[in-house]
């Protein structure tokens, strides 16, 4: 059989869209966002040196680290092929340069591995008679895989008898890797499965691997992927710890010139372990564009990603305001805006809402940050439940509760117990909803009386000495306006005392209506055109069903 050429070779269908993901954990990127990301390369590397043809240039250097199914090495080696034509005229010599000398990758597994290497080398080996690459003596060629063990530390002591000679023997359980946090009772396996201890975050000296891997003097001009997003933590249901954080940081250590990645957006204002990374992210001014995607599924169709995604790229020698661009069904909405991304504590993601929050801080008022409780406010868990009447209990207190309402004695309230004979206004701590697009971001507030409580179901999003204020602030919470400023911060479905941090302390002597609050902080018409476009009106059917906590 002839072999076909590379430059000869069409995907139609593109088999690399056709694959299907391997976990939410470890999900491929489509061939459009990689060129897409590709496309944003080639122009700031244009802008960066005079016009100059990234493509065209035959010493530039390429990684991805996180090889999973190729794609991004394959579309730069059909680019540089075009490119290099000029420079380097015979199809096959050409080639052979660029799969030697300009393009490498680390793979995420032996699998990923394996599939890299054909989407690139057309052969799972790189020095088989197949490979379209040439002089190649090693199998894996410039896409390295190899098995990585955890670093086990810490764990709790546990005595344990030899079964043979019965010698009492000192173990630890439930260590912890010191690299990713995976842990051993997950990760611990067999020589068979692979352990998910990835090489790039798996080491003190990132840039002391790749010498290892690609030779000593080594120095990549564009590194380039997608990171795996999460590892099992060990906690309830689909709990899950990020890690593309890790991914990131190693991969900027070692100071390319550019530097693109395509993560979960959460990290713009929540995410568990997200906190330090998200400041340094924001203070990082050489963090140049970001193109942003917050529909559910857009991205990543059929991969349940909360928060949506986006993928920035980073420039070594910028130092100036990031450019935001947000998409919305395949298309760029809004304008493009550059703004330094340390003006708040979060990244605001759409621009459109900068302007309003703005007007809002210029009054410099309190948040209700200060009046929400955080988690667990009388230390009842959700599970908790007491029974269908008071009929029998000395003190009664009624319990407001993940779907139902019971009553259990004063004295069964671990916390905050002088809370009870306040009025209240409860707030569910998770609101969400499958739908592609959030519209609704806080639950219906629920009034409760002097002599209620509530699990961790819900926080007591307020305390009132009278019923009429906490009316108010119901009804305030029920705004357009506030579950707007709440959305802001809220990149999940957990409503956390955090997420109110931009809504304003106003006074509750009225009721306040959307009306009063646009005329109160001068919204343009414009302004208010886009709270009403992205916040559903409050209505008496609103959702106050509490979705599972499923964090991808």
């Amino acid at each position: 059989m002839t072999q076909v050429s590379f430059g000869s070779r069409h995907h139609n269908p593109d088999v690399l869209t056709c694959i299907a993901n391997l976990s939410n954990d470890e999900v491929f990127t489509p061939p459009e966002m990689a060129n897409a990301m590709l496309d944003l390369v080639a122009e700031a590397w244009a802008e960066a040196n005079d016009g100059a043809n990234i493509w065209a240039d035959p010493t530039v250097t390429f990684l991805d680290p996180f090889v999973k199914s190729g794609v991004f090495l394959r579309e730069i080696v059909r680019r540089l092929t075009d490119g290099l034509i000029a420079e380097i005229q015979t199809l096959e010599d050409r080639v052979d340069h660029i799969l030697t000398k300009q393009v490498f990758g680390i793979g995420i597994t032996e699998l990923t591995a394996l599939l890299g290497r054909r989407s690139v080398y057309c052969s799972k080996y790189a020095n088989s008679k197949h490979s379209i690459a040439k002089s190649f003596d090693a199998e894996d060629g410039n896409i390295w895989f190899e098995r990585t063990e955890h670093n086990w530390t810490g764990g709790t002591p546990e005595i344990r008898y030899d079964p043979v000679t019965s010698e009492e023997l000192k173990v630890y359980i439930n260590r912890r890797c010191s690299f990713c946090g995976a842990n051993e009772r997950d990760y611990q396996r067999g020589d068979e499965l692979e352990t998910h201890a990835y090489a790039l975050i798996h080491t003190e000296d990132p840039q002391g691997l790749i010498a290892q891997l690609f030779g000593d003097h080594m120095q990549f001009d564009v590194i380039i992927g997608n990171p795996p997003y999460q590892l099992s933590d060990g906690g309830y249901g689909s709990s899950a710890a990020p890690i593309y954080q890790l991914f990131v940081e190693k991969a900027l250590s070692l100071q390319p010139r550019f530097a693109s990645f395509v993560t979960p957006s959460r990290w713009f204002a929540g995410g568990k372990g997200l906190d330090d990374y998200r400041e340094r992210m924001l203070g990082d001014h050489r963090m140049r564009n970001i193109v942003d995607y917050p529909k559910l599924y857009e991205a990543f169709p059929g991969v349940k990603i909360r928060g949506g995604v986006s993928y920035f790229l980073w420039d070594r020698e910028h130092d100036g305001p990031c450019t935001i661009q947000t998409m919305w069904d395949g298309q760029p909405v809004g304008t493009p805006t550059a703004r330094y991304l340390d003006a708040h504590d979060v990244l605001v993601r759409r621009n459109e809402a900068v302007p309003i929050l703005e007007k809002v801080k210029a009054r410099s008022e309190k948040t209700l940050s200060s009046r929400v409780s955080s988690g667990k406010p009388f230390g009842l868990r959700t599970f908790f439940h007491g029974q269908e009447t008071p009929e029998g209990i000395a003190t009664p207190v009624q319990l407001y509760g993940s779907r139902r309402v019971s009553w259990i004695d004063r004295s069964a309230i671990q916390t905050n117990t002088d809370w009870v004979d306040d009025w209240k206004v409860l707030m569910t701590a998770v609101q969400g909803t499958s739908a592609a697009v959030e519209t609704k971001f806080l639950s219906k507030p629920i009034v409760a009386g002097p002599g209620t409580a509530c699990t961790e179901t819900y926080l007591v999003a307020g305390r009132f000495s009278t019923q009429e204020e906490a009316e108010n602030y119901a009804s305030y919470l029920r705004t357009r306006f506030v579950r707007f400023l709440v959305s802001l911060r809220k990149s999940t479905q957990h409503a956390t005392k955090d997420v109110y941090s931009f809504a304003p302390d106003v006074p509750l002597d009225r009721e306040w209506t959307d009306e009063s609050l646009y005329e109160r902080y001068g919204l343009s018409p414009d302004e208010i055109a886009f709270i009403e476009s992205q916040v559903a009106a409050h209505t008496d059917e609103q959702d106050e069903a509490v979705d599972e906590a499923d964090d991808e």
